[in-house]
Formats: structure tokens, sequence, C-alpha cells
């Protein structure tokens, strides 16, 4: 595939084999296919003499020369008069479909005349065509035996080619070279002829036995080859020879030189020989010396021709050379660039208005805009040119043109060239795409105009400002806030619309915003006050953003009066309500008893997120003289129906204690009592510390481990099984709870706690645990844990350690320590 095909032109541009012909001129292109039309008739008009000849039995009109030339036989006849035909109807240029049809089928005709004929000669028998139309009687005329009726086989080629070459000239897909060698060809046999009349020998009119040519059909032959050749005189040979260029006047000096003077002094020569003025010898001598000084001439005649062209390229170069940093200066220009004559014709180009316009400097260079562009652009082009011309000044304009890639803008700029004299020589054209340009700033103003609409539709107060404060800006909304009208706020500062004595302080806020390095949008509502037009003062809310990109500082102003009136009322309920709660909280879960045999220190900590209650609690149960229950327990959820049910919870297994239930007794009948309740679910772990014994009884309903620390070991967590909550069972498929018995010896600490200690959103809750058992080591091990002091110190160090911030709990927090007596405090109880 070649480049022009690789790269298609828009739409209307010719295609590169329409523009890339020879510079041959209108004129000399419709003298020559006038030429061909005229020769084509003439050869029909020959054939058509000898084929009247055929049919009134006229010799005269057969042989046209009696004694002189054979007869042009019959076949020969009607093949001239259809290649006449034929090449009559191509050289008109424009060909109805008809005319075509009937001119391919008369070359057709006679392309198979030529061939049957030389078939014939071959294999030496006939074929019954010779005699088809007129029985020969003019065999006695030929020297030789030829075949009656049968043409010379010089002739049947002739014929053949040229029928051959008329069915090639009407096809345009073709090439043209082809019709015209063909052409060359079958003048070339008829100018045999020719030379052997002229020069008297028998041998170029006859070959062997055969039947020789005639001397009208080596005429018509030679008219047949020059329509032939200029059938089509823009394309091939011929456009090489007709062309105004360089190459075509060389071409015509030496063709003419050619065709004529070697005859001319080959036939001077045989006369002067035959006159008896020199003999062979000095003939041949002479007629060597004739075409040596003929070529002679016809070389240095060549040589001032080219010699002339060399001193116009020399002239050029240097223009040339100068155009060098011209043409460089364009390939790299983002621009599209060209250059024209003042005939409209290009002659330099950039890259730039190739990959523009997908046309190649092949198919630009040396034509003009209606050769190479759609018919709008070039009829655009060309009148920007005349524009140019008539003015003699730059001419500046905006245009829009639809180009392969879609429709683009352009900021075109022409101007003439001119020589040293002042005179234009050539045009030059930049044409800067501003597509992007023109649609950003089509885009900037459909921005603007959105951007005021909403600034306008805003409910609120907006100004916009510098970075030094000054108002550039303000919405109709700011004279309902503000009572002065938005054009009055232009150009003052944004801190006359603070109350005097608050002005420092709005100041000091605007300059810190605007110092930070990237500010994001910022509300501000605290301590932050208006001014209205009437002197009076009033609570505002400001959002504050940043146009880094302007440096302009966006501000949105709230009056919030309303809104502090309402969150004062709110906050006034909200303590009225958190007072009530902790007091109901505080009387559901009650103070634990204090024992001397088992001192305990405990934290509560009620969730921020509620009114200070929730489903924590805690019991510590005297059941004999050695025994004591320790329950704890945690109601899912928050609120005041998990305190109600909490409430609930402890009455229930505080009297459950009271009359001996073992743990699993404990638990099995507080999971009936959860079950009878909708939707609650319960965890808790419950002791019984039998001091006498030294040992502890524990059954946990799916609660987190209890913390024990002995007095000569570390701490760690009392192994019990861990049944399910309370409220999972069903009825009748309830899983039993399982209690287990483990030594306690005398000095040693408990710690019994809730989720809401180790629990942490991100964090591993085993590993909370972990550290919750790290921090009772640290805190209790080798002091005295039956001093209630040294409790409540483990206790703050224990909340401090694993909640972050006691003032933001989002869950409750309970927390039991117990202390173990040692032995020298054991002993019967009081």
């Amino acid at each position: 595939m070649t480049r022009d095909q690789q790269m298609p032109g828009p739409p209307g541009v010719r295609s590169p084999e329409q523009a890339d012909g020879l510079p041959v001129r209108p004129r000399v292109l419709a003298t020559a296919r006038r030429v061909a039309g005229a020769a084509a008739l003439a050869a029909g008009l020959l054939g058509m003499v000898s084929l009247v000849g055929w049919v009134f039995g006229v010799d005269a009109l057969k042989d046209v020369l009696p004694g002189v030339s054979v007869a042009m036989k019959a076949n020969t006849a009607v093949a001239v008069v259809a290649l006449g035909f034929s090449l009559y109807v191509i050289s008109r240029g424009r060909i109805r479909p008809v005319a075509l049809a009937v001119s391919r089928a008369a070359a057709v005709l006679v392309a198979l005349l030529g061939a049957f004929t030389l078939a014939e000669d071959a294999i030496g028998a006939g074929l019954g065509i010779d005699e088809l139309l007129f029985t020969d009687d003019t065999v006695h005329q030929g020297t030789g035996s030829g075949s009656p009726g049968r043409m010379a086989p010089n002739t049947a080629a002739a014929l053949m080619a040229a029928g051959a070459g008329s069915l090639c000239a009407g096809a345009s897909r073709i090439p043209a070279w082809v019709s015209q060698i063909l052409g060359l060809a079958v003048g070339a046999l008829g100018m045999l002829r020719l030379y052997g009349a002229a020069y008297g020998v028998p041998e170029l009119e006859q070959f062997g036995p055969y039947t020789g040519m005639a001397l009208h059909t080596a005429v018509a032959l030679v008219l047949v080859g020059t329509a032939l050749f200029l059938a089509r005189p823009g394309e091939g040979p011929a456009a090489l020879l007709l062309n105004a260029g360089t190459t075509g006047a060389l071409g015509r000096w030496l063709f003419v030189t050619v065709v004529i003077v070697p005859p001319l002094l080959g036939w001077a020569v045989l006369a002067a020989e035959d006159s008896g003025l020199f003999g062979e010898r000095l003939g041949t001598g002479l007629l060597v010396f004739g075409h040596v000084v003929v070529f002679t001439a016809v070389i240095f005649t060549t040589l001032a021709v080219g010699r002339r062209v060399e001193v116009a390229h020399a002239r050029l170069e240097w223009r040339v050379r100068q155009n060098d940093l011209l043409q460089a200066f364009m390939e790299h220009t983002p621009a599209m660039v060209f250059i024209k004559d003042l005939e409209g014709r290009f002659l330099a180009v950039n890259t730039t208005f190739e990959q523009t316009l997908q046309l190649s400097r092949e198919q630009v260079l040396g034509r003009r805009d209606q050769d190479v562009l759609p018919p709008d652009l070039s009829r655009q082009g060309r009148a920007s040119d005349l524009a140019v011309l008539t003015e003699g000044r730059p001419v500046q304009r905006q245009k829009t043109f639809a180009l392969p890639g879609g429709r683009r803008e352009f900021l075109s700029t022409r101007f003439l060239l001119n020589d040293a004299s002042g005179a234009p020589y050539a045009l030059c054209g930049v044409y800067i795409d501003i597509t992007d340009r023109v649609a950003a700033e089509r885009e900037v103003r459909r921005s603007h105009r959105r951007f005021l609409a909403l600034l306008e539709s805003a409910p609120d107060a907006t100004l916009i400002t510098d970075g030094d404060g000054t108002v550039v800006m303000a919405n109709q909304q700011v004279k309902r806030l503000f009572g002065r009208a938005p054009a009055d706020l232009v150009g003052t500062e944004v801190v006359g619309l603070v109350p005097t004595a608050r002005r420092r302080r709005h100041h000091a806020l605007l300059s810190a915003y605007l110092r930070l390095r990237d500010p994001k949008p910022t509300v501000l509502d605290r301590d932050l006050y208006g001014l209205r037009g009437d002197g009076s003062e009033f609570p505002v809310e400001v959002s504050v953003s940043s146009l880094q990109a302007e440096q302009l500082v966006v501000l949105t102003v709230r009056d919030i009066t309303e809104r502090r009136r309402l969150e004062a009322e709110r906050a006034e309920r909200y303590e009225q309500q958190r007072h009530i709660a902790y007091t109901l909280q505080h009387s559901l879960m009650g103070e634990p008893p204090r024992l001397a045999h088992l001192p305990c220190a405990y934290r509560y900590l009620a969730s921020v997120q509620d009114p200070g209650v929730g489903g924590d609690w805690f019991d510590v149960i005297p059941l004999d003289e050695h025994r004591t229950g320790v329950l704890i327990g945690d109601v899912m959820g928050r609120g005041l129906e998990a305190a109600a049910v909490m409430g609930q919870l402890r009455a229930a297994s505080h009297a459950l204690a009271r009359t001996g239930a073992t743990p699993s007794g404990l638990m099995s009948a507080l999971d009936a009592f959860v079950g009878d309740l909708a939707d609650q679910l319960v965890t808790s772990v419950y002791l019984v510390l039998d001091q006498g014994r030294h040992e502890v009884t524990l059954c946990s309903a799916g609660h987190l481990p209890v913390i024990a620390l002995p007095p000569d070991g570390p701490a760690c967590r009392l192994g019990a099984p861990v049944g399910v909550p309370l409220g999972v069972n069903d009825a009748g498929h309830a899983v039993p709870f399982q209690e287990a018995t483990m030594p306690l010896p005398p000095g040693s600490a408990l710690v019994l706690y809730t989720d809401g200690l180790v629990e942490r959103p991100g964090t591993d809750i085993e590993a909370q645990v972990d550290v919750l058992t790290h921090t009772v080591e640290d805190a209790l091990k080798g002091v005295p844990v039956d001093d209630p002091g040294i409790l409540d110190q483990a206790a703050d160090r224990l909340i401090r350690t694993l909640i972050v911030d006691v003032d933001a709990s989002d869950d409750d927090v309970t927390l039991l320590l117990l202390g173990v007596p040692g032995p020298e405090r054991s002993g019967p109880r009081p």
C-alpha cells in the first residue's frame, strides 16, 4: 500500500492519481485529442474507400496505385474501418456506456482478425476467414504465392496489436503506457512499409512467400498508431512528450529530429547513388557523416537548453538555502503554515498542515486549493487570498472549518511576502488551532453564569474577599442579613460587618486561616457575631473556604440566633433528664455492703451516648459465716429499657442467692427469667467464695473471664467453663450451665468487669484482656490486697490504662476488685 493510500484525504479531495499528472496545458491536451480523432477518422476513411472498391468491384479503389502496390485485402479494410471507429470514440474523452461497448466490440473484432490470420500463416492452413466476405481476384498482383484474400503477416500483427491497444486505451484502470507502446509498434510497422517504398526495397514490403502489405494500408497503420499514442495524452509517454516542462521541450526536439532527419538523409544518399554522383561506399560515409552532424547539432542545442536550466537552478539554490531556516521554523511551529505563489499554488507546507488536513506534501505542493481541498475550504481559501492581494496588508480572521477529525476553530493570518523591490512574490498563511481555547472561553463564560446563578440562589449571605479581606462580590442575601446593599459592600473590608469590639479577634481568625498551606473548608460558629446596619449584634455561623487558584476566600454567613436559643433550651432539658437517669441508675444498682472480711473497690462509668443509664450491674451477697456470693452482669443494649431489665435481674439474683442456690442453679433460674422477656440477651458470672475452705465456685453465662491474682503467682484468668448468654436457650432444648470449683488462697485478689472496659473498635478483645491481666499484676503484686485504699488506687489505674478518655466512653463500664484477707486476718466474722 502506498503512502497516499494509507493517508486518505478529506471528503471532496482529488485522488493522488488525478493530482500527480505532468503539467500539460489543457489546450495541448484538447489539441492532441483532436489530432487523435482526426487520425482515426482518416484511417477509417482509407479503409472505407478500399471496402467500397471490394463491394462494387472497383480495382482502382482497392489498390489506389495500380501496378505500384498490392491491393488492401477485404478483411484488412474491415479491420481498419473498425479501428478508426473505435479509436475515434475513445479520443473524445467522455464516452457514453453504449458507445464504449461498441468501441470495445470493434477492437475485439480487429484483434481476432489479426490473431486468426497469424494462426493461418503459422499452421499453413486456412480457417475460412480470408474470403468470407469477398472472393479475392487480386492474387496475381502479388509477387509471391500468397493465399487469396489473406492479409500480409506484418499487417495481421499490426492489426492484432492495434485492437489490443484500443481495448487498453478505453480502460482507465489499465496504465496509458500500454496502449501507447502498442501504438508506437503499430506505427513502426507502417513506417517500415513506407521506408521500403521510399527507398525501393521490396523486402520491406513482402516477407517470403506471403502476401505483401498494401501502401495505403501502411498509411492507415501510421494513422492508427498516431491515434493510439494520443488517445490519452495526459498520461504515460505522451504526457512526457507534450508537457510544458523541460522534459517536454527536450523530448519534442529529439523526437522530431529522430523521425524526420534520418529518413531524409537516407533518401538523399540513395537518390545521389541512383544518379551516379557517388558510389555505395561514399554514400554510406556521407550518410554516417550526416547523422553525426545532425545529432551533434541536436546535442549542442540540448546542452544550451540544459545550461539555461542549470543557471535557473543556480539562481534558485541560494533561495532554497535561505528557505531552509524558514522551513525549519515552520516544521517546529505548532500552527498550520503554508506559502503560495500569487496564482494560488502551494510552494511549502509544514508538518502541522499535513497532520491537520491529512494530506502529504506530495499531494499538495505545486497545486491549487481546488485541486487538493474540499470545495468549501477551497472557496474560503481563495476568497481570503484575493482579499490579501486586494488590500495589500495582513488579514486576520477567526474561522471554523469542518475537517476529517471534526469541526475546528482557527485564528488565521494571511500576509504577502515581498521581494527587495517591494513587489509581492508569494502569500503566506498561518492558522493557529484555537479550538481548545475557544471551548475553554465558552466554558468559562458558562461557568461564570452558573456561578452567579448559584451565588444568588444560595439561602445564606455569601461574600467573596481577596487575600487582604476586601469584599469583591456579594449576593442579595447580604441585604436581608446585614441590611446593606451588596454593591455598597464591594471594595470595603469584610471586618466592617463585625461589631467593633470583636473585629480584632475575627480578623485574627481569617488571617490564621489564610496562612495555612492547604486550607480546607471550615465552619466556625463559636463566639462569632455580625453587625446589622442598625447597629444590632447577632450570633452567626461562618463557613470559610478558599479559591487558591485566584487567592480568594468565600465566606457564607448564617444567622444562628434561633439555633442558640434552641440549643440553650435543649441543654437545660438534657441536664434535667441526665440527673433523673443518674439517680435512677444508682437507685437500681445500690451500694454493695462493706464487709470487713472481704474488702472491695468498684467503678461504674455511664455511656456518653445515653442519659447516664445502662444495663451493667454487680452485687456482693453475704451467704453465711464463711461464704459470700459475688455477681456481675451486662444487659445487652443501653438506655432506660436495659436499666429496667438490670433492676429486675439484680433483685431476682439477690433473692436466689439468699436461698442458697448453687452458681449453676442460679444461672439456670436467671436464664428462664430472661427467656420470658422479649428480645433480651444478658451475660453474667456468679461466684461463691468459701473462705473457710479457701476455694471459689463460679458459673459463667457468656461473660468475660474473671482475673485472679494469687499471692504467690502471676495474675491469670480463672479457667471456668463458659456457657451461653442468658436468654439464648429455648424452653425445650436448654444448654445446661456448668460450674467449676478451684482453690483461692488467702491474700488473693479477684477482678470482675464488663465488656465496656476491654472492648474497643479496631482492637482484639483477647489482647485487651491480656493488657488488663498484666496491669492487675503490676498494680497489686506484693501489696496487701485487704486494704480498700490500695484497691481503690488499683481500680483507678486499670481505668486509666484501658480507657483513653473516660469522658467519651461509648459503652457502660463496670469494674469490681475483691481482696481476700490473708491468714492473719482470717477468723470468725463479727
